[in-house]
Protein backbone atom coordinates (compact mmCIF):
# COMPACT_ATOMS: atom_id res chain seq x y z
CA UNK A 1 0.00 0.00 0.00
CA UNK A 2 2.63 2.51 0.99
CA UNK A 3 4.74 2.06 -2.28
CA UNK A 4 1.29 2.36 -3.95
CA UNK A 5 0.78 5.42 -2.43
CA UNK A 6 4.49 7.21 -3.37
CA UNK A 7 3.47 5.55 -7.49
CA UNK A 8 0.18 7.61 -7.03
CA UNK A 9 1.81 10.47 -5.55
CA UNK A 10 4.63 10.77 -8.40
CA UNK A 11 2.18 10.33 -11.04
CA UNK A 12 0.74 13.40 -9.80
CA UNK A 13 3.85 15.34 -9.22
CA UNK A 14 6.81 13.74 -11.11
CA UNK A 15 5.69 11.94 -13.77
CA UNK A 16 8.84 11.89 -15.87
CA UNK A 17 10.91 10.42 -12.71
CA UNK A 18 8.29 7.64 -12.73
CA UNK A 19 8.31 6.49 -16.20
CA UNK A 20 12.06 6.49 -15.82
CA UNK A 21 10.98 3.87 -13.06
CA UNK A 22 9.36 1.46 -15.11
CA UNK A 23 11.83 -0.11 -17.20
CA UNK A 24 13.88 -0.92 -13.68
CA UNK A 25 13.14 -4.45 -11.83
CA UNK A 26 10.44 -4.58 -9.51
CA UNK A 27 13.33 -4.57 -6.67
CA UNK A 28 14.93 -2.02 -7.90
CA UNK A 29 11.35 -0.28 -8.02
CA UNK A 30 10.83 -0.69 -4.40
CA UNK A 31 13.62 1.34 -3.85
CA UNK A 32 13.80 3.90 -6.57
CA UNK A 33 9.72 4.94 -6.05
CA UNK A 34 10.15 5.81 -2.19
CA UNK A 35 12.69 7.86 -2.60
CA UNK A 36 11.52 10.08 -5.84
CA UNK A 37 8.46 10.23 -3.67
CA UNK A 38 10.36 11.38 -0.90
CA UNK A 39 12.00 14.11 -2.72
CA UNK A 40 8.36 14.86 -4.15
CA UNK A 41 7.35 15.45 -0.04
CA UNK A 42 10.43 17.18 0.95
CA UNK A 43 10.60 19.76 -2.07
CA UNK A 44 6.59 20.39 -1.54
CA UNK A 45 7.53 21.13 2.20
CA UNK A 46 9.05 24.54 1.43
CA UNK A 47 6.32 25.74 -0.40
CA UNK A 48 3.80 24.70 2.15
CA UNK A 49 3.06 28.10 3.29
CA UNK A 50 3.27 31.37 2.27
CA UNK A 51 4.77 32.12 5.56
CA UNK A 52 8.43 31.61 5.12
CA UNK A 53 8.84 30.75 8.86
CA UNK A 54 6.23 28.51 8.67
CA UNK A 55 8.01 26.29 5.81
CA UNK A 56 11.11 26.69 7.60
CA UNK A 57 9.56 24.40 9.86
CA UNK A 58 8.33 21.99 7.78
CA UNK A 59 11.58 21.41 6.49
CA UNK A 60 13.09 21.29 9.85
CA UNK A 61 10.19 18.51 10.80
CA UNK A 62 11.76 16.19 7.80
CA UNK A 63 15.43 17.18 9.12
CA UNK A 64 14.20 15.87 12.33
CA UNK A 65 12.79 12.74 11.04
CA UNK A 66 15.62 11.67 8.64
CA UNK A 67 17.97 12.07 11.73
CA UNK A 68 15.38 9.36 13.62
CA UNK A 69 15.64 7.41 10.69
CA UNK A 70 19.67 7.67 9.95
CA UNK A 71 20.15 6.75 14.01
CA UNK A 72 18.19 3.51 13.40
CA UNK A 73 14.52 4.18 14.29
CA UNK A 74 11.77 2.31 12.19
CA UNK A 75 10.12 4.89 9.88
CA UNK A 76 7.15 6.78 11.85
CA UNK A 77 3.96 4.98 11.50
CA UNK A 78 1.03 6.77 9.34
CA UNK A 79 3.13 8.63 6.61
CA UNK A 80 3.15 6.00 3.63
CA UNK A 81 6.07 7.68 1.93
CA UNK A 82 8.39 7.13 5.40
CA UNK A 83 7.27 3.86 5.55
CA UNK A 84 7.87 2.91 2.09
CA UNK A 85 11.35 4.04 3.18
CA UNK A 86 11.59 1.88 6.07
CA UNK A 87 14.91 0.31 4.28
CA UNK A 88 16.81 3.65 5.37
CA UNK A 89 16.73 2.63 8.61
CA UNK A 90 20.28 2.85 10.11
CA UNK A 91 21.98 3.92 6.73
CA UNK A 92 23.38 7.27 8.36
CA UNK A 93 25.15 8.01 5.43
CA UNK A 94 21.41 8.29 3.40
CA UNK A 95 20.34 10.20 6.00
CA UNK A 96 23.11 12.58 5.68
CA UNK A 97 22.53 13.06 1.88
CA UNK A 98 19.03 13.65 2.28
CA UNK A 99 19.60 16.12 5.34
CA UNK A 100 21.83 18.19 2.72
CA UNK A 101 18.65 17.99 0.06
CA UNK A 102 16.82 19.34 2.94
CA UNK A 103 18.85 22.14 3.93
CA UNK A 104 19.37 23.28 -0.15
CA UNK A 105 15.32 23.56 -0.37
CA UNK A 106 15.63 26.19 1.81
CA UNK A 107 16.60 28.24 -1.50
CA UNK A 108 12.69 28.26 -2.38
CA UNK A 109 11.18 29.64 0.56
CA UNK A 110 13.33 32.89 -0.07
CA UNK A 111 13.49 34.83 -2.90
CA UNK A 112 16.91 35.62 -2.65
CA UNK A 113 18.92 35.35 -6.11
CA UNK A 114 21.98 32.79 -6.66
CA UNK A 115 24.99 34.93 -6.15
CA UNK A 116 26.83 33.11 -9.48
CA UNK A 117 26.66 30.83 -11.29
CA UNK A 118 28.86 28.49 -8.87
CA UNK A 119 25.93 29.11 -6.58
CA UNK A 120 23.47 27.56 -8.29
CA UNK A 121 25.54 24.48 -9.54
CA UNK A 122 25.91 23.98 -5.64
CA UNK A 123 22.19 24.00 -5.29
CA UNK A 124 21.90 21.68 -8.11
CA UNK A 125 24.18 19.07 -7.02
CA UNK A 126 23.04 18.82 -3.56
CA UNK A 127 19.36 18.08 -4.82
CA UNK A 128 19.23 16.63 -8.46
CA UNK A 129 23.14 15.20 -7.71
CA UNK A 130 22.81 14.11 -4.50
CA UNK A 131 19.25 12.62 -4.95
CA UNK A 132 20.28 10.53 -8.35
CA UNK A 133 23.43 9.80 -5.75
CA UNK A 134 21.07 8.33 -3.04
CA UNK A 135 18.99 6.61 -5.80
CA UNK A 136 22.56 4.49 -7.11
CA UNK A 137 23.57 4.05 -3.65
CA UNK A 138 20.62 2.32 -2.82
CA UNK A 139 21.14 -0.12 -6.08
CA UNK A 140 24.49 -1.02 -5.38
CA UNK A 141 26.77 1.52 -6.70
CA UNK A 142 30.10 1.77 -4.98
CA UNK A 143 31.57 4.92 -3.69
CA UNK A 144 34.32 4.85 -6.24
CA UNK A 145 30.76 5.64 -8.83
CA UNK A 146 29.79 9.08 -6.78
CA UNK A 147 31.74 11.92 -9.05
CA UNK A 148 30.57 10.68 -12.53
CA UNK A 149 26.73 9.92 -10.75
CA UNK A 150 26.71 13.26 -9.11
CA UNK A 151 28.42 14.94 -12.07
CA UNK A 152 25.70 13.64 -14.57
CA UNK A 153 23.08 13.84 -11.51
CA UNK A 154 23.52 17.77 -11.49
CA UNK A 155 23.42 17.97 -15.41
CA UNK A 156 20.28 16.73 -15.59
CA UNK A 157 18.68 18.45 -13.00
CA UNK A 158 20.02 21.69 -15.03
CA UNK A 159 17.62 20.51 -17.75
CA UNK A 160 14.84 20.45 -15.42
CA UNK A 161 15.72 23.50 -13.73
CA UNK A 162 15.20 25.23 -17.16
CA UNK A 163 12.14 23.75 -17.91
CA UNK A 164 11.17 24.66 -14.14
CA UNK A 165 12.28 28.32 -14.55
CA UNK A 166 9.35 30.18 -15.83
CA UNK A 167 6.91 28.82 -13.14
CA UNK A 168 9.77 30.05 -10.68
CA UNK A 169 10.28 33.50 -11.91
CA UNK A 170 5.83 33.74 -11.75
CA UNK A 171 6.60 32.67 -8.12
CA UNK A 172 8.69 35.78 -7.06
CA UNK A 173 12.19 33.23 -7.51
CA UNK A 174 15.08 34.24 -9.38
CA UNK A 175 16.36 30.83 -10.82
CA UNK A 176 18.74 31.98 -13.12
CA UNK A 177 22.06 33.87 -12.24
CA UNK A 178 22.15 35.20 -15.93
CA UNK A 179 18.90 35.33 -17.55
CA UNK A 180 19.93 36.84 -20.93
CA UNK A 181 20.06 34.73 -23.75
CA UNK A 182 23.69 34.30 -23.90
CA UNK A 183 23.77 33.43 -19.84
CA UNK A 184 21.15 30.66 -20.62
CA UNK A 185 23.25 29.25 -23.19
CA UNK A 186 26.73 29.28 -21.45
CA UNK A 187 24.81 27.60 -18.59
CA UNK A 188 23.27 25.09 -20.97
CA UNK A 189 26.93 24.44 -22.65
CA UNK A 190 28.14 23.84 -18.74
CA UNK A 191 25.80 21.12 -18.27
CA UNK A 192 26.11 19.83 -21.23
CA UNK A 193 29.95 19.30 -20.08
CA UNK A 194 29.28 17.90 -16.87
CA UNK A 195 27.08 15.01 -18.89
CA UNK A 196 30.13 14.39 -21.27
CA UNK A 197 32.50 14.08 -18.36
CA UNK A 198 30.51 12.01 -16.52
CA UNK A 199 30.07 9.87 -19.74
CA UNK A 200 33.78 9.42 -19.72
CA UNK A 201 33.42 7.62 -16.43
CA UNK A 202 30.62 5.38 -17.14
CA UNK A 203 32.34 2.34 -16.52
CA UNK A 204 32.24 3.26 -12.72
CA UNK A 205 28.75 2.52 -12.54
CA UNK A 206 27.43 -1.07 -12.26
CA UNK A 207 24.49 -2.40 -14.26
CA UNK A 208 22.50 -2.97 -11.23
CA UNK A 209 22.54 1.01 -10.34
CA UNK A 210 22.01 1.71 -13.98
CA UNK A 211 18.08 2.31 -13.07
CA UNK A 212 18.97 5.26 -10.94
CA UNK A 213 20.65 7.10 -14.06
CA UNK A 214 17.31 6.90 -16.56
CA UNK A 215 16.21 9.63 -14.82
CA UNK A 216 18.50 11.84 -17.21
CA UNK A 217 17.12 10.31 -20.26
CA UNK A 218 16.12 14.09 -21.91
CA UNK A 219 18.84 16.00 -20.23
CA UNK A 220 21.40 16.11 -22.81
CA UNK A 221 18.82 16.93 -26.04
CA UNK A 222 16.74 19.51 -23.49
CA UNK A 223 20.55 21.18 -22.65
CA UNK A 224 21.43 21.15 -26.62
CA UNK A 225 18.10 22.83 -27.55
CA UNK A 226 18.40 25.52 -24.85
CA UNK A 227 22.13 26.29 -25.68
CA UNK A 228 20.69 26.81 -29.45
CA UNK A 229 17.62 28.42 -28.43
CA UNK A 230 17.98 29.81 -25.12
CA UNK A 231 14.22 31.76 -25.20
CA UNK A 232 12.72 28.69 -25.03
CA UNK A 233 13.36 28.56 -21.35
CA UNK A 234 11.71 32.32 -20.37
CA UNK A 235 9.25 31.43 -23.16
CA UNK A 236 8.18 27.84 -20.97
CA UNK A 237 8.79 26.04 -24.65
CA UNK A 238 11.72 23.95 -23.71
CA UNK A 239 10.77 20.35 -24.56
CA UNK A 240 10.52 17.25 -26.39
CA UNK A 241 8.06 15.74 -28.92
CA UNK A 242 6.73 12.93 -26.88
CA UNK A 243 8.18 10.78 -30.21
CA UNK A 244 11.42 11.80 -28.94
CA UNK A 245 11.08 11.41 -25.01
CA UNK A 246 9.63 7.35 -25.24
CA UNK A 247 12.21 6.50 -28.23
CA UNK A 248 14.70 8.04 -25.99
CA UNK A 249 13.77 6.30 -22.65
CA UNK A 250 13.28 3.06 -24.91
CA UNK A 251 16.63 3.01 -25.78
CA UNK A 252 18.23 4.19 -22.88
CA UNK A 253 16.39 1.45 -21.11
CA UNK A 254 17.33 -1.25 -23.29
CA UNK A 255 21.08 -0.31 -23.89
CA UNK A 256 21.77 1.19 -20.24
CA UNK A 257 23.64 3.53 -22.11
CA UNK A 258 23.34 6.84 -20.32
Amino acid sequence: MSLAHCRDLLAGADPDRLLATLPAPPAAQARLIPLYALNVEISRAAWASSQPLVAEMRLQWWRDVLEELGQGAPPRSGHPVLEACGFLSGDAPATALLDTLVEARRWDIWSEPFADEAALWAHLDATGGALMWLAARALGAPDSAEAAIRLYGAGTALASWLRAAPELVARGRHPLPDASPQGIAQLAKAGLARITSARARRNAVPATARPALLPGWQAAPLLRLAAREPDRVPGATLQLSEFARRGRLAWAATTGHW
